[in-house]
This record gives C-alpha cells, structure tokens and sequence, in this order.
C-alpha cells in the first residue's frame, strides 16, 4: 500500500469513529478477528494436511507429490505456530517495588482505583525523558498480558508531583475500563503483528512468500483501520488525568515535557559530550541533570520550543495528537506554563540519590567506547582550533566563524563575541557570523538581536526561517523595560509566514522526491565528516550509515542531504522515533531526512545508490 492510499484509510477510520463510535469499533474487531481466523485457518489446514498425509506415506504409498505436499504442511504449520507466539522483549529498566518506594505504589494504586484499572505487574526505572506503559503478550496473538510501568528517572526530576502524576494517571489511563481493556487489546495486537511481519521478512519458500502476501495487505490496512481508535485512546487518556489531577495540571505537565525534553535534546546533552574535552574518562550526566533541571529553562529558548510545538499538526506518522490539539481538547490554553516548582523525585523515597548513582554509573559503562573517541575527536578539534588562532589577524570571516564554532565545543560557554566581530568586520554581511552573534549577545540588548536578525534576513534566504523564528521568540519574552512592539512582531510573523513556506517547499523537495534522483556524493569536509561520525558512534542502534547531498530547486545553494541509516534489531516505530532524531540532533551543515534501510528504501537500493557509508560500527 503506498502513503496516499494508507492516509485515505485513515482517514475513512477517523470519519466512521466521529459518525458512529460503537459501528467502527465493531467493525475493527471484525477486521482484526480476519487476522486471527487467517492463523487459524492456516493452523488448522496445516494440521489437516499433516494428518492426511502422513498415514498415507506410513502405509507405504510413497510419491514425490505428497512429500512435497509434506514439506508445504510442515512450513505452514511452523509459521502459524510462530504466528501465534510470536515473541516480545520486556521493556528495557531496572525493577523498584513497594518496599523501596512506598509512596510511589500508594500514588499508583489510588490512581488504578479510581479508573478501574488492572493490577500493574511491574514499575520499573530507566534513564529516558518518558514514561510508559506496556502490556507485553504473554501468549502472542493468542492473549494473555503482562502490565509493565517504566518511569525515567528525568522526568521525576524535571516535573513537580502533581504534574508527574497527572502523566501516571495519563498512561494508566489506557488500561481503563472495557473501553480501555479493547484499545489495549487492539494495541496489543498491532504490536503481534507488525513483530510477526518484521520477522517473517526474511523468509523464503512458497508458504514463506503466501504468508508475506498477505501481511502486505493486511498489516498496513489493519494499522490505518485502528488508527483512530488508537488516536482517541490518547485523548481519553489526556482526559482522565485531567479529570483525576485537573485540566490545568495536566495541560501544563504536557507543555512543559514538550520543553523540556527540546532543552535537553538542544543543549542539555550537547554541553555533557563538551566535558569530554578536558576528562579522558566518562562522566555520568543525571546528578548534573538534576540540578540543571531545577532551573527554569531561558524564556526565548522557552518561547520558541512551545511555538514550534503548537506549530505541528496531527498527522497520520504519529498516533500521539498534536501538542495544541492535545491541550485545546483538555479546554485549556496552550501556552509556556510555569515550571514545577521542585520535583517528584521523592516518591522514590530514601533510594532517589542511589538511583541517580546507579543511571551514572550504568552510562558511564554503557558509553565508555564512545566518550573515548569523542575525547579523541575534541583533541582534534583544540589542535584546529589552535592552529586557526595561531593564524587569526590574516583569517578569513569563514575562518574565524569556524574557529568560535570549535571553541563552543570545547566549552560551549566560551566567550566568542569578538571572533565574530572581527568576522564581521571583514565581512560585514557573512550569513553564519551573524547568525553566531545573535545569541552572544545580553539577554535584555533586544535592539541589537533584531537589528542582527534584520541583518541576517536581507543578507539571503538560506537563514531567514532561524532568523524570523528567533526574532518572534526574543519579541515574544518579556524583557524588563520592554513594550510589546506590536508593529515589529507583525512584521516578523509575515516574514516567518513566508519562509516557512519556501521550507516546506524545500522539504517537500527533499522528502516527496525520488530519494535517489538529483543526488551526488556528500561534500562534507575532513573535519566536518570526522564530527558526524564521531555522533553516530554515540548512537548505538546505528550499525551503518551513508550520506548524499541532494540538490534543491528551491534553495540551490543549501547543503541538504539524505542520511541513510541501517537500524538492525528495531522495530519501525522506534526506527521512526530514531531518525527524526537524528535530523534534529547531528551536526550536519544543512537540513537533512533521515531514513533507515527496510522496504522502502531497501537495503540493496541504498547499497547501490548512496556511494560508501560514512560509517561502519
């Protein structure tokens, strides 16, 4: 099924949901029900056959026809089996019981009284900035489950306690009640069945090539068929935790997980790698997160997150709704909230400062390899930097921009002002020394960011969507002895306006097109390649990865590239979550679409297209 058709059915499924909620809800557990009847009837011809066949072949009527047919059984009767209990992994975290956090459970188990919901099986603690829960099949596609919580410990350190629990109560809600015990069983079995197409994809022979027919038109329909019951499932959730912990509380727990986790992708996670420059050794992040995250995030920084937040739709890559539409359906406005005031860190009790020791130690171990290639590549990066300075009264405004680039990933607190005045005044319109003076600027000197950022914008439109969304989020800020300049943030929004849509247009481009048409070999120098390679090793999935440019009509002057990445043992939803973070996330000096190897492009298609890899774990 190609993406137009698969949208058009989600959209069918959302608009037989809004007509008639108990017809479509009949009619996915119809459409499910087909996907068991297939196993079943496979289960059973298998079976059949086998008992037909083998009294023939004992009673000594050998002939090449029934122990083909033999063989054909035997096959079928192995993929159903495997159909039937197909395997899940247990989400990855270390279990805590009621003994070590009492106040924890006692939270859990008022929340699971009053939504009606099952017993939890196991809490579990792991190091991501989330919080989920999962039934795991215990019997694959033939039922059975077992409910597993997983907490990060970053977002008990992020949120207050009200908050963290208006997020329990939201992910405790999809286990609520009979409508809530079917959205899981449907999850559930989306889950059975996109593990079972994952790993018959490899398989050959006859029964193997029925089989994958079949999940090639059953999986894909059966995603877009419970896509709205699975997007509902997440806005009756948003509801019960604003009904448990209030709308407010839940709204505003939302907004700022949105923030905070921008931070910590943005700089939080940047300036720990920069510790790498002076510590040949590991150093473990949370008890440094901890204390980082008591502090308010900077207001424009605030400011732009939660507009680029609002800003995206809900769309079909995605079951999750929309942050605006998500925060609008609790009736509450979508806006930067106030932080948490503390954190919910002590429902872990006695044991949080053990917790934040054993996530250290447990990075430091799972990141050693790669803290020491980065201390490596840091030491490379101080010898340019110190060659560059050795040579800066006769360097170039692209010399002295890279070099305050290099000194920010030593320290990213360096002072590098004067670099890019210098850059400045050799040359006076350069796109990235203006660019790289605007944030060096005082937080309060609102005159002179917008008269940098005006700067930037009349100098070219490779910069213009950076410089209208930093100019709305500095407007935006309430800055002391400032009016809001209604005129200025008038114009600022037309001008984002319009280079917003040359960036879709470019991106269009660049994702809507043939991935392997109007690309070359990638152009990134020595340095710049040795930078992206040293991010890949730190990111663990990726066992290879290749890298071309691609040539844009709508900007032919931009860097752009397609990163293709090869993601074994993933699953496609994980794989999604991955690459879009990597587009945010690498240094690559221009926009780039992140794809992973699978059936669409497939493995041997970027093999012989995309040049070598850049990188090879």
């Amino acid at each position: 099924m190609d993406q137009a058709d698969f949208v058009h059915l989600v959209r069918m499924s959302e608009h037989a949901s809004a007509d008639n909620s108990r017809a479509y809800r009949r009619s996915v557990a119809a459409f499910a029900a087909l996907g068991y009847a297939w196993v079943l009837g496979c289960l059973g011809l298998a079976i059949g056959i086998l008992a037909w066949v083998l009294p023939q072949l004992l009673q000594g009527r050998f002939r090449f026809a029934m122990v083909l047919l033999l063989v054909s059984a035997a096959g079928l009767l192995w993929v159903s089996l495997r159909a039937l209990w197909v395997r899940f992994d247990a989400p990855r975290g270390v279990e805590i019981t009621a003994l070590e956090a009492p106040e924890l459970f006692e939270a859990l188990e008022r929340i699971r009284r009053k939504i009606k919901g099952p017993p939890l099986h196991k809490v579990l603690l792991n190091d991501e900035f989330n919080a989920s829960i999962e039934q795991v099949p215990r019997y694959g596609l033939l039922g059975g489950a077992v409910n597993h919580l997983t907490i990060g410990l970053p977002l008990l350190m992020a949120l207050d306690r009200p908050r963290f629990l208006a997020v329990l109560a939201h992910e405790y809600g999809h286990l609520r009640g009979d409508h809530g015990r079917f959205a899981a069983w449907i999850y559930r079995t989306r889950l059975s069945w996109m593990r079972l197409n994952h790993s018959l994809a490899d398989d050959q022979g006859p029964v193997a090539a029925a089989t994958q027919a079949f999940m090639r038109w059953y999986f894909p329909r059966f995603s877009a068929k419970t896509f709205a019951l699975a997007r509902q499932d997440e806005y009756e959730a948003d509801r019960i935790a604003g009904k448990l912990l209030g709308r407010e509380v839940t709204a505003a727990a939302l907004a700022e997980i949105e923030i905070r986790g921008a931070w910590l992708n943005a700089e939080f996670w940047r300036d720990h790698w920069c510790a790498a420059a002076g510590n040949p050794l590991p150093v473990g992040p949370y008890r440094s997160m901890r204390r980082r995250l008591a502090q308010p995030p900077d207001a424009a920084f605030a400011n732009d997150a939660m507009r680029q937040a609002l800003k995206r739709l809900s769309d079909v890559d995605d079951t999750h709704p929309g942050l605006r539409d998500r925060i609008e359906a609790l009736d509450a406005t979508p806006t930067v909230p106030d932080w948490s005031r503390g954190t919910a860190l002590a429902l872990l009790g006695d044991d949080a400062k053990r917790w934040v020791k054993h996530f250290d130690k447990q990075w430091c171990r799972d990141n050693a390899t790669e803290w020491k290639q980065h201390h490596a590549w840091l030491g490379r990066v101080r010898a340019r930097a110190e060659a560059l300075e050795a040579a800066v009264a006769q360097a170039s405004a692209a010399d002295l921009v890279e070099l305050a680039r290099l000194k920010r990933h030593l320290d990213p607190r360096a002072s590098v002002r004067a670099l890019y005045d210098m850059a400045l005044e050799r040359s006076p319109d350069h796109p990235a020394a203006l660019r790289g003076l605007v944030p060096c600027l005082a937080e309060d000197d609102r005159d002179g960011k917008l008269a940098l950022l005006h700067r930037l914008w009349d100098a070219g439109s490779n910069d213009r969507y950076w410089a209208a969304r930093t100019a709305l989020a500095e407007l935006e800020t309430p800055r002391l002895g400032k009016e809001h300049d209604a005129a200025a943030f008038k114009q600022w929004r037309k001008r984002l306006e319009r280079a917003q849509e040359s960036e879709e247009r470019a991106w269009e481009e660049l994702s809507g097109t043939s991935f392997f048409s109007q690309i070359a070999r990638h152009d990134l120098s020595p340095f710049e390649l040795a930078e992206l390679q040293s991010e890949l090793a730190r990111c663990a999935p990726v066992a290879r990865c290749w890298l071309v440019r691609k040539q844009l009509r709508e900007h032919p002057q931009r860097r752009a590239y397609l990163l293709f990445v090869e993601l074994p043992g993933m699953d496609d939803d994980s794989r999604y979550s991955l690459c879009r973070a990597l587009e945010r996330n690498l240094s690559i000096p221009g926009p780039a679409l992140a794809l992973w190897a699978g059936e669409s492009p497939t493995l041997k298609e970027i093999q012989r297209y995309a040049f070598d890899p850049i990188f090879t774990r």
